[in-house]
């Protein structure tokens, strides 16, 4: 079999796409609680110019890497977005399950 030199990063991400649909058809999309964010204890800044990233996020007992925003955080924690097809999904995660995507050259 051989691999696709126009577009070597295709399959993988249609196969990405169809692991996200099938998880968000399957579970709800799981974020932290108040107490784990702390709360009215740790200040949240909001971003009005949201950062990609990719972010660890669980459906259920699934966890899934999924391209997204990081649109506000606190010390411990981030607040994503991405889209699940049309579907604008949010939650928070932990601020190590999140890595920065380096803007293109």
């Amino acid at each position: 079999m051989t691999t696709n030199k126009r577009y070597p990063n295709l399959a993988g991400r249609l196969m990405n796409e169809r692991i996200l649909k099938q998880a968000a058809a399957a579970h709800p999309l799981q974020t932290l609680t108040d107490q784990e964010l702390q709360r009215g204890v740790l200040p949240i800044t909001r971003d009005p110019q949201p950062k990609k990233c990719r972010a660890w996020v669980r459906f259920g007992p699934n966890a899934v890497l999924v391209d997204a925003e990081v649109v506000m955080w606190n010390d411990v924690a981030c607040g994503i977005q991405f889209a699940v097809e049309e579907k604008l999904m949010r939650c928070w995660v932990w601020s190590n399950a999140v890595a920065a995507v380096p803007p293109p050259r």
